[in-house]
Protein backbone atom coordinates (compact mmCIF):
# COMPACT_ATOMS: atom_id res chain seq x y z
CA UNK A 1 0.00 0.00 0.00
CA UNK A 2 1.39 3.34 -0.92
CA UNK A 3 1.67 5.58 2.07
CA UNK A 4 1.81 8.80 0.03
CA UNK A 5 2.78 10.86 3.03
CA UNK A 6 5.28 13.32 4.29
CA UNK A 7 6.70 12.57 7.70
CA UNK A 8 4.77 14.24 10.49
CA UNK A 9 7.81 14.20 12.74
CA UNK A 10 8.02 12.28 15.96
CA UNK A 11 7.09 12.45 19.60
CA UNK A 12 9.83 12.10 22.22
CA UNK A 13 9.87 8.65 23.80
CA UNK A 14 12.06 7.13 26.52
CA UNK A 15 12.66 3.77 24.82
CA UNK A 16 13.29 2.60 21.28
CA UNK A 17 10.52 0.46 19.76
CA UNK A 18 12.78 -2.57 20.27
CA UNK A 19 13.29 -1.74 23.96
CA UNK A 20 9.59 -1.04 24.48
CA UNK A 21 8.67 -4.38 22.87
CA UNK A 22 11.23 -6.25 24.97
CA UNK A 23 9.77 -4.63 28.10
CA UNK A 24 6.27 -5.67 26.98
CA UNK A 25 7.37 -9.28 26.41
CA UNK A 26 9.12 -9.47 29.79
CA UNK A 27 6.04 -8.10 31.57
CA UNK A 28 4.01 -10.97 30.13
CA UNK A 29 6.59 -13.70 30.59
CA UNK A 30 7.08 -14.11 26.82
CA UNK A 31 10.39 -14.89 25.15
CA UNK A 32 12.13 -12.38 22.94
CA UNK A 33 12.77 -14.77 20.05
CA UNK A 34 14.94 -14.16 17.01
CA UNK A 35 11.80 -13.93 14.84
CA UNK A 36 10.29 -11.23 17.08
CA UNK A 37 13.58 -9.28 17.07
CA UNK A 38 13.72 -9.52 13.27
CA UNK A 39 10.11 -8.36 12.85
CA UNK A 40 10.37 -5.38 15.20
CA UNK A 41 13.57 -4.29 13.47
CA UNK A 42 12.00 -4.65 10.00
CA UNK A 43 8.69 -2.95 10.80
CA UNK A 44 10.36 0.02 12.48
CA UNK A 45 13.10 0.43 9.88
CA UNK A 46 10.77 2.33 7.56
CA UNK A 47 7.56 4.29 8.00
CA UNK A 48 4.70 2.99 5.92
CA UNK A 49 1.19 1.68 6.27
CA UNK A 50 0.98 -2.04 5.64
CA UNK A 51 -1.14 -5.12 6.11
CA UNK A 52 0.03 -8.56 7.23
CA UNK A 53 0.19 -9.91 3.67
CA UNK A 54 2.46 -7.06 2.58
CA UNK A 55 4.78 -7.78 5.50
CA UNK A 56 4.78 -11.53 4.77
CA UNK A 57 5.58 -10.85 1.09
CA UNK A 58 8.64 -8.80 2.11
CA UNK A 59 10.08 -11.61 4.27
CA UNK A 60 12.45 -14.39 3.23
CA UNK A 61 10.69 -17.48 1.84
CA UNK A 62 10.47 -20.82 3.61
CA UNK A 63 13.88 -22.49 3.58
CA UNK A 64 15.75 -19.16 3.40
CA UNK A 65 17.65 -17.58 6.27
CA UNK A 66 15.41 -15.31 8.34
CA UNK A 67 12.16 -17.11 7.45
CA UNK A 68 9.23 -16.22 9.72
CA UNK A 69 6.00 -18.21 9.44
CA UNK A 70 2.77 -16.35 8.61
CA UNK A 71 1.30 -17.47 11.96
CA UNK A 72 4.22 -15.84 13.79
CA UNK A 73 3.77 -12.65 11.75
CA UNK A 74 0.06 -12.40 12.66
CA UNK A 75 0.73 -13.18 16.33
CA UNK A 76 3.60 -10.68 16.53
CA UNK A 77 1.58 -7.90 14.86
CA UNK A 78 -1.10 -8.37 17.53
CA UNK A 79 1.63 -8.15 20.17
CA UNK A 80 2.94 -4.92 18.60
CA UNK A 81 -0.56 -3.44 18.88
CA UNK A 82 -0.97 -4.71 22.46
CA UNK A 83 2.43 -3.22 23.34
CA UNK A 84 1.33 0.19 22.01
CA UNK A 85 3.84 0.19 19.16
CA UNK A 86 1.34 -0.02 16.28
CA UNK A 87 -2.28 0.93 15.70
CA UNK A 88 -4.48 -1.21 13.51
CA UNK A 89 -7.55 -0.09 11.58
CA UNK A 90 -9.86 -1.50 8.93
CA UNK A 91 -9.53 -0.29 5.35
CA UNK A 92 -11.24 -2.01 2.42
CA UNK A 93 -11.88 -5.09 4.56
CA UNK A 94 -8.22 -5.47 5.54
CA UNK A 95 -6.43 -4.74 8.78
CA UNK A 96 -3.88 -1.99 8.15
CA UNK A 97 -1.06 -1.19 10.59
CA UNK A 98 0.83 2.02 11.25
CA UNK A 99 3.15 3.48 13.89
CA UNK A 100 1.69 4.61 17.17
CA UNK A 101 4.67 4.71 19.51
CA UNK A 102 6.65 7.90 19.05
CA UNK A 103 4.41 9.19 16.27
CA UNK A 104 1.99 12.15 16.57
CA UNK A 105 -1.81 12.03 16.43
CA UNK A 106 -2.93 12.38 12.81
CA UNK A 107 -5.68 11.52 10.35
CA UNK A 108 -5.83 10.14 6.82
CA UNK A 109 -7.05 10.86 3.31
CA UNK A 110 -7.64 7.61 1.39
CA UNK A 111 -7.92 7.36 -2.40
CA UNK A 112 -10.42 4.61 -3.17
CA UNK A 113 -8.97 4.13 -6.68
CA UNK A 114 -5.19 3.87 -6.25
CA UNK A 115 -5.28 3.11 -2.50
CA UNK A 116 -2.93 5.98 -1.63
CA UNK A 117 -3.11 6.85 2.07
CA UNK A 118 -2.04 10.38 3.00
CA UNK A 119 -1.40 11.43 6.59
CA UNK A 120 -2.28 14.92 7.76
CA UNK A 121 -2.67 16.94 10.94
CA UNK A 122 -5.28 19.63 11.44
CA UNK A 123 -5.41 21.92 14.45
CA UNK A 124 -8.91 23.04 13.35
CA UNK A 125 -10.11 19.42 13.32
CA UNK A 126 -8.67 18.78 16.80
CA UNK A 127 -10.34 21.92 18.10
CA UNK A 128 -13.70 20.89 16.58
CA UNK A 129 -13.30 17.39 18.07
CA UNK A 130 -12.75 18.87 21.54
CA UNK A 131 -15.67 21.31 21.18
CA UNK A 132 -18.08 18.56 20.07
CA UNK A 133 -16.87 16.32 22.88
CA UNK A 134 -17.40 19.09 25.46
CA UNK A 135 -20.91 19.77 24.13
CA UNK A 136 -21.77 16.14 24.83
CA UNK A 137 -19.95 15.85 28.14
CA UNK A 138 -17.01 13.82 26.78
CA UNK A 139 -13.41 14.19 27.81
CA UNK A 140 -11.83 13.46 24.43
CA UNK A 141 -8.34 11.95 24.38
CA UNK A 142 -8.08 10.47 20.90
CA UNK A 143 -9.84 10.06 17.56
CA UNK A 144 -9.38 8.32 14.22
CA UNK A 145 -10.57 9.84 10.96
CA UNK A 146 -10.21 8.43 7.47
CA UNK A 147 -11.61 10.59 4.67
CA UNK A 148 -12.38 8.54 1.56
CA UNK A 149 -12.18 10.14 -1.85
CA UNK A 150 -10.21 10.27 -5.08
CA UNK A 151 -6.72 11.81 -5.22
CA UNK A 152 -5.78 14.46 -7.76
CA UNK A 153 -3.68 12.00 -9.81
CA UNK A 154 -6.63 9.63 -10.21
CA UNK A 155 -9.03 12.51 -10.90
CA UNK A 156 -6.78 13.84 -13.68
CA UNK A 157 -6.31 10.44 -15.30
CA UNK A 158 -10.07 9.81 -15.24
CA UNK A 159 -10.83 13.18 -16.89
CA UNK A 160 -8.26 12.58 -19.62
CA UNK A 161 -9.83 9.23 -20.50
CA UNK A 162 -13.18 10.90 -21.17
CA UNK A 163 -11.86 13.42 -23.71
CA UNK A 164 -13.13 12.77 -27.26
CA UNK A 165 -9.70 13.21 -28.85
CA UNK A 166 -8.37 10.41 -26.63
CA UNK A 167 -11.06 8.03 -27.88
CA UNK A 168 -10.10 8.41 -31.58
Amino acid sequence: MSSGQDSLGSVAVALTPQERFEEYLQSRGLRHTEQRRFLVKLVFSRHEHFDADMLIDSLPRKGQTGYVSPATVYRTLKEFVDAGLLISFQLDGRTVYEYDYGYPQHDHLYCTRCRKLVEFQSEALSKLRDEVGAEHGFRVFDHRLIINGVCSDCSRSRRRKKRKQDLV
